[in-house]
């Protein structure tokens, strides 16, 4: 196996991740979007994955990915469920595993699945979290997305059996990529439940209608509570996407993203640097709470949490 870029973790809590698939399901794609900042159209110029690429992503202060993408050409498949299996598979804390919902040989995605559930994951790590990713869910007609979703995840929940999957309709041109992720990476967090605790309580002090942390360098969701309901359950995810481009627009221009306040006769929300590793959003909509209070508690909070990440 050919491996890329290993700097060795300090006090960490260290987690394998295989990320599987068939050959260009789109593996690559989705982790340079989340981990390497690349917009969807720039993954266009990305090619093929050989064997295995290893790396170590940190995340927040307290957590190490060592990702393996492997290549999902039929040649290294069939060595990763013989000769390498011992390797890949062995102490696997978490599996993504993504299928092109328009790949043209549907039948020998299942196969190639089954065969890492019954010969990889079942027999060297049977405790992993498994997340399978129905990917390029554009393509499909926006009225058929949920019936061809649910079927192909009856399929897999199947064929996976009696291991627990959870699964996603993904793409990379919209925000279920991030809903998807941002889900997998707050299952992973140590100390996701503190922050979360933590977090309901500084929104019921300052009278907040939502609060959210974002990892500082993937803008995805790491823990949120909600006070007031909103319609738009994907809302979280779209945010992180429009400011994660809105980042990366601020880094061409050779200028840092620190803190942004967004205000209209509804709501006002505030976006700012909280820790080394996270951002805050809170939003309210009492009139009656003053821009400087809301930053008042912000910084106040901010010693706190950065003892929680």
């Amino acid at each position: 196996m050919r491996r890329r870029g290993m700097p060795g973790p300090s006090r960490n809590s260290q987690q394998k991740v295989l990320l599987m698939g068939r050959s260009e399901a789109g593996k690559t794609s989705m982790r340079s979007i989340i981990f390497a900042n690349y917009i969807a159209s720039d993954t266009r110029r990305l090619g093929a994955t050989i064997e295995v690429e290893q790396s170590n992503v940190r995340f927040l202060d307290n957590l190490v990915l060592n990702i393996w993408d492997c290549g999902g050409q039929d040649a290294f498949m069939d060595t990763f469920f013989t000769t390498q299996a011992d390797i890949l598979f062995s102490n696997v804390q978490v599996l993504i595993f993504v299928f092109d919902v328009q790949s043209s040989d549907v039948k020998k995605d299942l196969e190639v699945f089954q065969s890492c559930m019954d010969t990889g994951i079942s027999k060297h790590s049977n405790d992993a979290k498994i997340y399978c990713l129905i990917h390029k869910m554009d393509l499909i007609p926006k009225a058929q997305r949920d019936e061809v979703f649910t079927a192909r995840k009856k399929e897999l929940e199947f064929l996976s059996k009696p291991l627990q999957i959870s699964c996603f309709a993904t793409s990379i041109w919209d925000e279920t990529l991030y809903n998807a992720w941002s889900t997998i990476m707050s299952l992973l967090i140590p100390n996701s439940g503190a922050l979360t605790h933590n977090l309901k309580k500084f929104a019921d002090h300052i009278d907040a209608d939502e609060v959210l942390l974002f990892e500082k360098a993937t803008f995805l969701v790491v823990a949120h509570h909600m006070r007031k309901e909103h319609s738009d359950p994907n809302r979280f995810e779209k945010i992180s996407n429009i400011i994660k481009q809105f980042k990366l627009s601020c880094t061409k221009m050779q200028s840092t993203f620190t803190s942004i306040e967004i205000r209209n006769s509804s709501f006002a929300a505030y976006i700012d640097l909280f820790t080394s590793n996270m951002y805050i959003m809170v939003v309210t909509s009492d009139p009656a709470v003053c821009s400087d209070a809301v930053k008042m508690n912000i910084n106040t909070a901010k010693q706190f949490f950065k003892e929680l990440s």
